[in-house]
């Protein structure tokens, strides 16, 4: 979608202009388009730039929306897996596969988690960033295993998206990378942009160059080395706000990449057929909405015996 602002959109905020132009998929599905990148502005006979929710429309300026044919409601489908980990009146923790989409990809698909969750669980479809996405308040990358939060209740959803906006809710994830070279715990403090050239990949701006060129957002990782074997680290990593593939690309930024994560540029020589990330673990210490919570998820077998204990 691309349109030109006219005067009677000027000074409007950019976030309920789309909002009012894009009636069909929602406000939050809106707000998932500004973080995901979809959103760009600037003028004709220039490049776009990355737009925020916050941006105030200016007359004028061309604005370009990615709305994919993805933003339709999640069918449900009883026959696609789902494991429940902790199902309370608030939410729903969930364990996926390596293998099966967060949500669907295309219009009707079934198979994803989203259409398992919805076919056991109608209520989540009160809630959530898309239609595609009922209750979900994050996702995982379809080869990425582990947790995912649902929320069964709009109430829930606004506290702990905005829980996991502000870094609040502590999500873990273990993850397999190359040994020789890599200290016991550290930080990677590298912002990062959607690549300019690759729209499977985000970029790692290290380089100021970078950084003017892309106008990356901030993106902390710490990790803590759990043991090593056969050559690989087994690892446990935080990411407070976990942008997309913030993990992968922060681990090859500082040469280490993921076990098969062949987009990143890490060791698909194993058969592993996926790479080697896993969300583990989920705390959350309780509000006024939600009560406090913990779940927790094994390493997948596959990925163990890589570093036996």
């Amino acid at each position: 979608m691309r349109f030109v602002i006219n005067a009677g959109d000027a000074g409007v905020r950019l976030d309920k202009l789309l909002c009012a132009k894009l009636p069909g998929i929602g406000r939050t599905a809106v707000k998932r388009l500004f973080v995901d990148g979809r959103v760009k502005i600037g003028n004709e006979g220039r490049l776009p730039r990355r737009a925020a929710k916050g941006d105030v429309a200016t007359e004028g300026q061309v604005v370009e929306v990615e709305v994919a044919a993805t933003d339709t409601a999640a069918l449900p489908d009883a026959s696609a897996p789902l494991t429940v980990v902790l199902e309370t009146p608030q939410v729903l923790i969930l364990d996926k596969p390596a293998g099966q989409p967060t949500a669907p990809l295309s219009p009707g698909e079934q198979g994803a988690l989203a259409n398992a969750l919805v076919a056991r669980y109608p209520d989540v479809a009160c809630c959530g960033f898309s239609p595609r996405e009922p209750g979900l308040c994050h996702r995982l990358d379809t080869d990425t295993s582990g947790l995912v939060l649902a929320a069964r209740t709009v109430e829930a959803f606004e506290a702990l998206t905005h829980a996991l906006r502000e870094g609040r809710l502590d999500k873990r994830y273990l993850l397999l990378v190359p040994a020789e070279g890599l200290p016991e715990a550290g930080t990677i403090d590298i912002p990062l942009a959607p690549h300019p050239k690759d729209r499977r990949r985000v970029l790692a701006c290290a380089h100021p160059r970078d950084v003017a060129r892309n106008e990356p957002r901030p993106a902390t990782t710490s990790w803590t080395k759990l043991r090593e074997a056969n050559g690989f680290a087994l690892v446990e990593a935080r990411a407070p706000r976990a942008l997309r593939h913030q993990i992968r690309c922060h681990f090859a930024a500082i040469g280490h990449p993921l076990l098969g994560d062949v987009l990143y540029g890490g060791d698909a020589s194993h058969g592993l057929g996926r790479h080697a990330l896993h969300a583990h673990k989920i705390i959350w210490g309780g509000d006024p909405t939600v009560p406090a919570f913990t779940a927790a998820s094994p390493l997948p077998p596959e990925l163990e015996r890589l570093v036996p204990g």
